[in-house]
């Protein structure tokens, strides 16, 4: 969903999207091809990018710091051995030793490898990281680690800078 200005607001279902058009609140941008809603009589497009009428104003929007969002940035897997089971959090700097539970401090780590790096850092364990761990933007979330590669959103997610 594309704000007014054509700025990224967010992702929603296609229902969310089709209401929103249907009600005169938005309109269509691109479309599914192929695709379509269907009632007793009738046939809609399926919309793929919508943009809403009128400008919505939305303060910063953030990317929530939880698990599920740590193991999305950080592709499902362990970032040591690359493990997709059993995954956990661990923190880079131990809590022990002052390691908060930030964007920064926080990676995807299989049970073992948790285990094996215990109260050290990585680099004290021999674990190092193959890259930093950061802070994504909203838009950045969106566009690397939704899940979803509709090639047609590309040209609203590279530019915002929401």
């Amino acid at each position: 969903m594309l704000n007014a200005d054509y700025r990224a607001l967010t992702v929603c279902s296609v229902y969310k999207a089709f209401s929103l058009v249907y009600a005169e609140k938005a309109e269509i941008v691109t479309i599914v091809e192929n695709l379509y809603l269907r009632s007793v009589t009738r046939a809609y497009e399926v919309p793929s990018i919508i943009r809403l009428y009128r400008y919505v104003s939305v303060p910063f929007k953030n990317v929530m710091l939880n698990r599920h969002n740590i193991f999305k940035r950080d592709g499902g897997c362990c970032v040591y051995c690359g493990s997709r089971e059993d995954l956990t959090l661990d923190h880079v700097i131990p809590r022990s030793r002052g390691g908060k539970s930030t964007w920064t401090n926080l990676v995807t780590a299989c049970k073992k490898c948790n285990a094996k790096k215990g109260d050290y850092t990585p680099e004290e364990a021999n674990m190092p990281l193959p890259y930093q761990p950061f802070k994504p933007s909203y838009v950045v979330f969106l566009r690397d680690f939704s899940g979803i590669s509709d090639e047609s959103w590309k040209p609203y997610l590279i530019h915002s800078d929401c």
